[in-house]
């Protein structure tokens, strides 16, 4: 007889362990099953059933490499931008104190609970020809609003709160004697913040920029109302999927949507290398 056979809890041992887990992991295993891997299994073996060549020219399309350039391109100056001037208001509000401090740093956070139809809305309202900002680009020859332009702003919106959020703990962390010991033996207030400062705050600059990036992607509410969505100009991947599905082009949305999830997958990656990279940093 096998051992596999004399021994039957051997054979079964995953299955016995799974079905001796407590409560709460299995509550936590059915809801991501149900939540999350179900429908994310359901849209690849969705994409699976086209053939490959038919999947490659219709992810390889004009009108698709168009709203890939405009959306990932835009995302990431978005999110460089952010990185920069995230840092700069990190600092302000950890460093500093100020009347209304408190309802700047909670106006950080407006993005996050605003619906991004409204914050479309509001910035089409502010950034057209007529609106407060827009007017004084307009004579400049400058148009935002319903512009790629416009997609930018609308990305930076909506992903800097990723930024500051992600760099607020660490340098509230960050002790200010060891700025002190800098300047006491020689260092400029320059050379201590290249030097001293920012190096610890790299990591978490770079997961925040990551973070910000990955939304700013799937950014669909607030870029259709303040953009034209023209293909080649200023259409986005995830506008372009909707127009497929008004069109009742489901197998077109299916194919964007897969590379898109490819491409979130990928950035999903690199944001817990870099939050790894940020513990061994900070140990």
């Amino acid at each position: 007889m096998s051992s596999a056979a004399s021994n039957p809890k051997r054979t079964f041992a995953p299955w016995t362990r799974l079905a001796h887990l407590s409560w709460p992991w299995r509550i936590t295993l059915g809801y991501l099953t149900l939540m999350l891997f179900l429908p994310v299994a359901a849209l690849f073996l969705k994409a699976a059933q086209e053939p490959p060549a038919k999947f490659w020219a219709i992810a390889t399309s004009p009108v698709a490499l168009s709203a890939y350039n405009v959306t990932f391109v835009t995302a990431l100056i978005a999110a460089a931008i952010n990185g920069v001037f995230g840092i700069l208001i990190t600092w302000v509000l950890v460093r500093y104190d100020f009347p209304g401090k408190k309802i700047m740093d909670a106006a950080i956070d407006l993005p996050f609970a605003l619906p991004t139809s409204v914050a479309g809305l509001t910035l089409a309202t502010v950034y057209s020809n007529n609106g407060w900002i827009g007017s004084l680009l307009a004579p400049l020859g400058i148009k935002v609003a319903f512009t790629r332009l416009g997609v930018g702003v609308a990305m930076v919106f909506i992903s800097l709160p990723f930024v500051v959020r992600t760099l607020q703990p660490v340098l509230q962390e960050l002790e200010v004697e060891i700025e002190e010991a800098a300047w006491s033996l020689g260092a400029s207030r320059w050379q201590t913040f290249w030097r001293v400062i920012l190096p610890p705050l790299v990591p978490a600059a770079l997961t925040g920029v990551a973070l910000g990036f990955s939304r700013a992607v799937g950014e669909y509410g607030s870029v259709v109302i303040v953009a034209a969505n023209v293909p080649f100009q200023d259409l986005i991947a995830p506008v372009l999927i909707f127009q497929r599905l008004e069109q009742y082009d489901y197998t077109g949305a299916t194919v964007i949507g897969t590379v898109l999830l490819i491409v979130s997958l990928l950035v999903l990656l690199a944001i817990n290398l870099l939050q790894a990279w940020r513990r061994r940093y900070e140990s």
